[in-house]
């Protein structure tokens, strides 16, 4: 049997119509507190970070779009991000397996390392590590009951 390169689901990402609007919905309506934002190069919300637990996430993106390799247009689901503990040894898995590798190993706005893939049918896949000095790993510091 293979050894686990996958460790859980870090996050599910949504384009929203209105950003402010849907994180109030997840804040307010269900209870999830903020766990951080990061913003555009111009200034504005680029995303924003709602906690479940430590590791695990849903991402907003603003004006129905995402930032996924194959950005979609309109709000709704936009990818699945897996995390792992080894971005180099999760890398090197899915190309020795055959799987389609979408970008390079890369170091994300949040501090994370992650790499995109797919699957067949087109879902986008970050797979992600969250080292101490990404805003995850600070989040789930911070939040973490």
């Amino acid at each position: 049997m293979k050894s686990a390169i996958i460790g859980g689901l870090s996050h599910a990402a949504l384009r929203t119509r209105d950003i402010e609007k849907t994180a109030r919905f997840y804040r307010e309506v269900l209870g999830l507190p903020e766990a951080f934002r990061m913003a555009r190069e111009d200034g504005s919300v680029g995303t924003i970070y709602m906690y479940f637990a430590p590791g695990q996430y849903l991402e907003l993106f603003p004006d129905g779009t995402g930032e996924a390799p194959r950005e979609k247009d309109g709000a709704g689901f936009c990818h699945l991000c897996l995390m792992t503990k080894d971005i180099r040894r999760a890398y090197e898995a899915v190309r020795a397996a055959g799987g389609p590798l979408d970008s390079e190993i890369k170091r994300g706005k949040s501090q994370c390392l992650m790499f995109w893939t797919h699957d067949p049918d087109g879902t986008e896949i970050e797979i992600m590590e969250m080292p101490p000095e990404s805003l995850q790993a600070q989040a789930d510091a911070r939040l973490k009951a």
